[in-house]
């Protein structure tokens, strides 16, 4: 019998997680996450962790996974998420991946093959001190020679994805873009997209940061810090937390921080659209009231045609 993966794509705030959430209680599914940042336990307000009632409507996979300082790659999501969607069809239920993340998302679909390795840590202090001397465009551009595909792929201000890229590089002696070589995955894909004028997804970014910060982001970070996680490790300096971060240090006043933390989320929405391009057409693009029953119209016959073609 033919396996079949709904997946639920698109820019933060767009509505994915009540999305899925209403799939998933339509068709009987799991939800297995393409989140980078909900991996991580203890930070549930400023990465928009589905709230414990969202949890309670469906079954939630792959978030936190992972302790904040701990190590967390591609390489290792790819092997949790395969083993979370083998264990929902296992249960005779329909698995849905849903997240923004759209390396995560694409390495997934599209069956790429991804390195183990071990993270080198001299090496990437060695890049970091680089970068911060001369600047994350000098090391793009190294990248540039070694790896041109990847470093097409990489925003030059994405430092970490530029470090990584350039150790595995110098680990294997391959460029990454070699080792991302892809290979259809086993199931068929349905892929809808959650899209919104831009306006107005900035307004929803604007208003969600707003509600992170009366839920009590601070208060995490605070807790955080108090358990002794650095506000240097990766997962501390994503957006939301290193702006709260250098808030508690005194560093930014709380209005200031906030502002930037909206600016940086609208900068994040805009590069998620170079993940899911409005123009792909593998992607049945979604929007406004509708998007819902539309969604779970196009799943039904996904699943329906599915099924017939396997019993013929």
């Amino acid at each position: 019998m033919t396996r079949k993966l709904i997946a639920v794509v698109g820019p933060t705030a767009a509505g994915k997680t009540a999305l899925g959430i209403a799939l998933a209680r339509s068709l009987g599914g799991e939800i297995v996450g393409a989140d980078s940042r909900q991996v991580y336990r203890h930070m549930d307000i400023g990465t928009a962790k589905p709230t414990p009632e969202e949890r309670s409507l469906a079954r939630h996979h792959l978030i936190d996974v992972n302790d904040p300082d701990e190590e967390f790659s591609l390489a290792q999501y790819l092997e949790l998420a395969v083993v979370a969607l083998e264990g929902v069809w296992s249960r005779g239920k329909q698995p849905l991946l849903v997240g923004g993340s759209g390396q995560y998302v694409w390495a997934l679909l599209e069956g790429w093959r991804v390195p183990r390795l071990p993270p080198q840590r001299e090496l990437r202090r060695e890049l970091e001190e680089r970068a911060a001397r001369h600047g994350p465009e000098a090391l793009h551009r190294e990248l540039a020679k070694v790896d041109p595909k990847a470093a097409a792929r990489i925003d030059p201000r994405n430092v970490r994805r530029v470090i990584r890229a350039l150790e595995v590089h110098k680990a294997t002696g391959r460029p990454i873009s070699c080792w991302q070589e892809k290979g259809p995955p086993p199931w068929q894909t349905l892929i809808l997209g959650l899209t919104c004028p831009r306006q107005e997804l900035y307004r929803r970014i604007d208003a969600r940061v707003d509600a992170m910060i009366e839920a009590g982001l601070a208060d995490e970070v605070r807790r955080l810090l108090a358990m002794g996680y650095e506000p240097s490790l990766p997962s501390l300096s994503g957006i939301g937390y290193s702006q709260v971060c250098q808030h508690l240090a005194g560093e930014l006043s709380l209005a200031t921080a906030v502002a930037r933390i909206k600016t940086a989320t609208h900068r994040l929405a805009r590069q998620q659209y170079t993940w899911f391009r409005l123009d792909d057409r593998r992607i049945r693009w979604l929007e406004g009231a509708a998007a819902v029953d539309e969604a779970r119209a196009l799943a039904e016959r996904f699943l329906e045609k599915s099924a017939h073609t396997a019993a013929r």
